[in-house]
């Protein structure tokens, strides 16, 4: 965040334009569609609320089931939790963290409504084997793609790789607008309808046409005009304020001229972490193939001893170390709906075990970027000396 977020607020503040769904909004939806590749972008207030939104066009009933990867923050699941369906968790690549096409086939049933996976970190999923499996039988697939902006798969964007996806711009993620939003991007022109409608406070209902007349209405009240135009037959949602600010769109516009800059930060400082873990024996990293780019929302390796101590360690130094992600279908509430131990067993195993996540964000100074340097090589050092002791 800098000048050019600055020079945006201030000039809406100065500007006596609407503060709530005016232009700035149109202009960021429609960039964001065009870099992604999708035919809509739909703003809202939130990732979460994104997630929500999506979820409610699959129109689940009692008895569907839904594949989900457990590899992921709590927001991508937690709407399902709304519905009396049955929830088949996919256990991951041990490399990419992301959902496991072999696993994923064998999990498909005549039931299976749709498939909900993440790009973990910025590494995409391996979608055209995902997709081949979900075409054929008629499957929906949701992108969380939250971590992917930035993120490129055989030359395609992710949020233009499935049926649907959705993007956060918290303050974490790889831009943001102002702390909180979210923006959902698809093809399909009903469901394009269907969120409109929902993030501006009106039903998502199914409407037949009224012949009634409307009363006399004057050109800022031809909206009221719908109420005549429609006979509503049910309604599936109610409508709900989802609609994002003028100045957190005006700051999303200022954040995308910025998101190769921003992305090519994150690579650097993720090729230089890569360099120095690989001196050491037992680490792995995440070896890109050349027909991917990613764009490093979390920098990941894996350590096959001592993870905890690693993390300790760098604690000591002043590094914080989050481990993104508790396995889902062990926390309380979907151990709750049934969901245990050894269900997702390369999941369990690497968060448990030997799954690192390290600071890597365009926050980061130089000076930073040499100290986690350090310090991660000094604590790899230690681990190593004290192995070689050991034996």
């Amino acid at each position: 965040m800098g000048t050019d977020e600055l020079a945006m607020i201030t000039d809406l503040v100065s500007s006596g334009d609407v503060l709530s769904a005016g232009n700035l909004r149109d202009q960021f939806e429609a960039r964001f569609a065009k870099h992604v590749g999708s035919r809509y972008a739909l703003s809202v207030t939130s990732g979460t609320v994104a997630l929500e939104l999506a979820i409610e066009m699959l129109d689940l009933q009692p008895g569907d089931e839904v594949i989900a990867t457990p590899q992921t923050f709590q927001a991508t699941l937690q709407p399902l939790l709304s519905h009396n369906i049955h929830v088949r968790f996919c256990d991951v690549d041990p490399t990419t963290l992301n959902l496991d096409p072999t696993q994923l086939r064998s999990l498909v049933t005549d039931r299976t409504k749709a498939i909900l996976l993440v790009h973990y970190g910025g590494y995409p999923a391996e979608m055209d084997r995902i997709m081949a499996i979900a075409r054929p039988r008629n499957i929906t697939v949701i992108e969380d793609a939250a971590h992917a902006l930035g993120t490129s798969y055989h030359n395609k964007r992710p949020g233009a790789l499935a049926d649907i996806a959705c993007f956060s711009f918290h303050s974490t993620k790889n831009i943001t607008t102002l702390g909180e939003g979210g923006m959902i991007t698809l093809d399909r022109d009903d469901w394009a309808e269907r969120i409109d409608r929902r993030r501006n406070n009106e039903a998502d209902g199914l409407y037949v046409p009224d012949a009634t007349e409307p009363p006399f209405l004057l050109p800022w009240m031809k909206f009221s005009a719908d109420i005549y135009r429609w006979t509503c037959v049910g309604v599936r949602k109610p409508g709900t304020n989802a609609t994002m600010s003028e100045a957190a769109a005006a700051v999303g516009l200022a954040q995308m001229d910025k998101l190769d800059t921003l992305v090519a930060r994150r690579r650097w400082i993720a090729s230089r972490l890569d360099e120095a873990i690989t001196r050491f024996p037992g680490t792995r990293t995440q070896q890109v193939p050349p027909d991917i780019e990613h764009s490093y929302h979390l920098y990941t390796f894996f350590i096959d001893q001592g993870r905890d101590d690693l993390v300790r360690h760098l604690h000591s130094r002043g590094v914080e170390v989050q481990l993104r992600y508790f396995p889902q279908h062990l926390t309380p509430e979907w151990r709750w709906r049934g969901h245990t131990t050894g269900e997702c067993p390369v999941a369990e195993q690497l968060w448990f075990n030997s799954h690192m996540n390290l600071p890597c964000h365009p926050g980061l100074s130089d000076a930073q970027v040499d100290h986690l340097i350090t310090s991660v090589e000094a604590a790899l050092r230690d681990l190593h000396s004290t192995r070689q002791r050991a034996s």
